[in-house]
């Protein structure tokens, strides 16, 4: 079972994360950032390969998302609502704790695993702070530009009489009903949720000689509506060439949607994801 704890950001809002201890001696530890509209707890098979495998991993809820959300709001109604600070003080939150994990484990390499949203947070926080982590991983990401971020209906595609509205997220029907069931989760859209000004925040290329090079692996589901293939080669180019990074993978996964990790290769997903940790942070 993981330890939960808080800390109070800069703006007195309580901050909810748990750690997951490695099993046996750690070999490094893993940042989690989840997306939009759901929290840290929807990410327990992952969490638990990681740790089979010798990493620690911090997950937090972010501002306004999971239990995070239902201490600052009192109600779920408001999940997904950043608050005061909006998007920069979500992203600061992050980097709250990840001066907490360092203090707490400063021997070990630090990996940023971002998805979806998180990816988007990822990116905003390697510009500012490059040398804070030994390796970078962006699940279902994007280029944020107007045209490499889809900020149409995601599930429009599969709209239809018998529609959900959570088709985009995976081909597997029973995510759909978890998520549809999870009482910390919300499937109101980023824009309305965010707001036209602070979603327009998030838009913004990688920077242009980083300074840090830093191991990066991109992955994405080839019918992914938020960015897609397309999208995230564009990406792992532009940390290529505008931000000089040497080592960076892309990998697309045939018929699979948003939530790789939710799909019905999963198996496959974080076995490739446990291969290019293992090949970057080998166990001593």
């Amino acid at each position: 079972m993981p330890s939960t704890s808080e800390f109070i950001d800069a703006h007195g809002v309580t901050i909810v994360y748990d750690v997951h201890a490695a099993e046996g001696a750690p070999r490094g530890v893993v940042q989690l950032l989840h997306g939009v509209g759901e929290h840290a707890g929807r990410y327990a098979a992952l969490i638990a390969d990681l740790t089979a495998a010798g990493f620690v991993v911090y997950a937090d809820d972010h501002r306004g998302h999971g239990r995070t959300g239902i201490l600052q709001h009192g109600s779920p109604e408001q999940l997904g609502r950043l608050g005061k600070g909006g998007l920069r003080a979500a992203k600061e939150a992050i980097w709250q704790l990840t001066g907490v994990i360092r203090a707490e484990h400063p021997d070990l390499p630090l990996v940023l695993f971002g998805h979806s949203w998180g990816s988007f947070l990822a990116q905003k926080l390697v510009a500012d702070h490059p040398e804070a982590w030994d390796g970078v991983v962006l699940s279902g990401s994007a280029l944020l530009t107007p045209r490499d971020l889809n900020a149409a209906p995601l599930n429009a595609r599969w709209e239809g009489e018998s529609a959900t509205g959570y088709e985009w997220l995976s081909r597997d029907t029973a995510v759909w009903k978890e998520f549809d069931d999870d009482p910390l989760t919300t499937n109101v859209p980023l824009l309305k949720l965010f707001g036209p000004i602070e979603a327009l925040k998030l838009y913004g290329r990688p920077p242009k000689n980083l300074g840090h090079d830093i191991p990066m692996l991109l992955m994405v589901g080839r019918d992914d509506p938020v960015g897609g293939a397309h999208s995230v080669h564009k990406l792992a180019d532009q940390y290529r060439t505008r931000s000089g990074l040497t080592d960076v993978t892309t990998l697309v996964y045939p018929d699979a949607r948003h939530e790789i990790f939710n799909e019905l290769q999963q198996h496959e997903v974080r076995a490739d994801l446990l291969a290019w940790l293992g090949k970057h942070f080998p166990a001593v």
